[in-house]
């Protein structure tokens, strides 16, 4: 089974709390969680693209690097781990990007690959003037599908006269291509449409992890059920909150203490919920709230063998072909998964 990691491109990672650690992004410090990623056996990076943050007491996601360019940097710092960089469809014309991807595949030596964002928040959008206006979120995919065969077109064939709703191209060209003529692509969308999508021109699909398996499961089988009908070769990434101690319930004590510290305020803007009075809210509403504090990502939590069993339960699902990763504290707990929880993992061997 694939291990990867979502790499901290945004300060303070991927939990909205005061108790967990507080980090601004940095090339410095993605190029020390990437070494210690290859040392330790993990197969992929991918860094999101976010440009919008949600405030609050931590400045959750105020502070972001550019995806990338960070992966191009990363590309020349490493030898062997796959690299995926996430764009944003509203803010970059495809053929743009295809030259992108061309030149950090040649970076990397072939290893890179390109997360579809179809793009669904608004105000990340709108404040540079690029949203398309609201019908964009019943065609997105459509939008999208567009966008993914120029870039196709143009890494297998070099040019391009495709003619479309969104898109037209006059003899387009590009070279040189990707050295194997095309990139990776990794989707994330979660709804049938989204599915199809991905089984149609996607190489890999993210899905959030829950501590209910079964609803791990029944995700996969739907991306599998679009890819017997679409007859291509696509698996799952799952993607995984990873809180890790030498003993469960020391692990479970750093998770409730992060939990603790849960910044309400940026977690409100995040869920919609701008005009709720915190100070004012019910204890029930705060503790919702609350478990909203790592973006609804699925924990796994625990010591280095009840999260390895977990993951070797994860890789048993029909389809799932690798898991990513998100930390709390990306170098050091990079090195601390790859020494004391792969080992233990009989997926791994």
């Amino acid at each position: 089974m694939d291990l990867g990691i979502f790499i901290p491109i945004g300060n303070n990672g991927w939990m909205m709390s005061k108790n967990a650690p507080q980090y601004m992004p940095s090339f410095e410090l993605n190029r020390t969680t990437a070494e210690r990623a290859e040392e330790a056996g993990f197969d992929f990076l991918l860094s999101m693209v976010k440009l919008r943050g949600f405030g609050g007491e931590t400045e959750f996601w105020d502070h972001n690097l550019e995806s990338f360019n960070l992966m191009a940097g990363l590309a020349a710092v490493t030898n062997d781990i796959q690299l995926f960089a996430s764009v944003a469809l509203p803010t970059l014309h495809p053929a743009m990007v295809a030259r992108m991807a061309s030149t950090i595949d040649d970076i990397s030596g072939g290893r890179f690959g390109i997360n579809i964002v179809s793009g669904w928040n608004q105000s990340e959008y709108a404040q540079m003037g690029l949203w398309p206006g609201d019908w964009y979120y019943e065609k997105r995919y459509d939008y999208a599908t567009e966008y993914v065969t120029i870039m196709k077109e143009l890494w297998a064939t070099g040019v391009s006269d495709f003619k479309g709703e969104y898109f037209q191209l006059d003899d387009c060209r590009m070279s040189p291509p990707p050295r194997n003529g095309k990139v990776p692509l990794v989707c994330a969308g979660q709804s049938d449409r989204g599915m199809e999508f991905c089984a149609d021109y996607g190489d890999y699909q993210f899905i959030i992890g829950t501590g209910d398996l079964d609803v791990v499961r029944s995700d996969a089988a739907r991306l599998m059920a679009a890819a017997e009908t679409s007859g291509r070769d696509v698996g799952v990434y799952v993607l995984f909150q990873i809180t890790m101690g030498e003993t469960d319930d020391e692990a479970e004590a750093k998770w409730q203490h992060y939990r603790d510290g849960a910044d309400l305020e940026a977690i409100k803007f995040m869920t919609g919920q701008a005009e709720l009075d915190t100070a004012g809210a019910t204890a029930e509403k705060i503790t919702e709230m609350q478990g909203a504090f790592n973006l609804n990502i699925g924990p796994i939590v625990g010591s280095h063998a009840t999260i390895a069993s977990r993951l070797d339960e994860v890789s048993e699902i029909p389809g799932v072909k690798g898991v990513m990763c998100v930390f709390d504290d990306y170098p050091p707990a990079t090195a601390e998964f790859g020494a004391k929880v792969m080992p233990k993992m009989e997926s791994r061997a």
